[in-house]
């Protein structure tokens, strides 16, 4: 289980451009979903990737089932290799997202979010329509296990437009 709040924290203090987008931003949307990583969005920005690092440097971050006698380095090169992250570090595992099937790259799920106040910091997580959109596109079973619950969250924060 990820230690959240050390993990919003960071990235919050670090002023991380980022948006919340798997099973935490289901449970900010009052779900009774369980998850057990942090799964974010972010800018890939030189700048915000470099927050980025600075941010979660502390926490020992490992490409998640990474043989643990071979050396890794996270640094910013590192993140400007890839787009797509699996960590596991020493306060749970995160996952880094540059994109989100369903809904585009960063500035695409950051227009279709909506800001929560958590651990005393406003955050950005996906509203429930790209939820929706991003578990559909995704297509695997957990999804289709949380997809009725997103609708009838959906259908009863707008009754009339069902």
């Amino acid at each position: 289980m990820v230690d959240l709040e050390k993990a919003i924290s960071a990235l919050a203090s670090n002023n991380v451009e980022f948006v919340i987008v798997g099973g935490v931003a289901i449970k900010l949307h009052s779900s009774g979903y369980i998850t057990i990583d942090l799964d974010f969005c972010y800018s890939r920005s030189k700048e915000n990737i470099k927050r980025l690092v600075k941010a979660l440097q502390p926490f020992s971050p490992r490409p998640r089932n990474f043989p643990k006698e071979l050396p890794y380095i996270f640094d910013e090169s590192t993140l400007d290799q890839a787009t797509n992250f699996t960590f596991e570090t020493s306060i749970g595992d995160i996952d880094l997202l540059g994109e989100v099937k369903g809904v585009g790259d960063y500035p695409a799920v950051l227009s279709r979010s909506v800001v929560f106040e958590i651990y005393g910091s406003r955050i950005n997580a996906l509203d429930l329509d790209a939820l929706i959109d991003a578990k559909t596109a995704a297509d695997r079973p957990k999804d289709h296990l949380v997809l009725p619950e997103l609708h009838a969250l959906r259908e009863a924060l707008d009754p009339n437009e069902y």
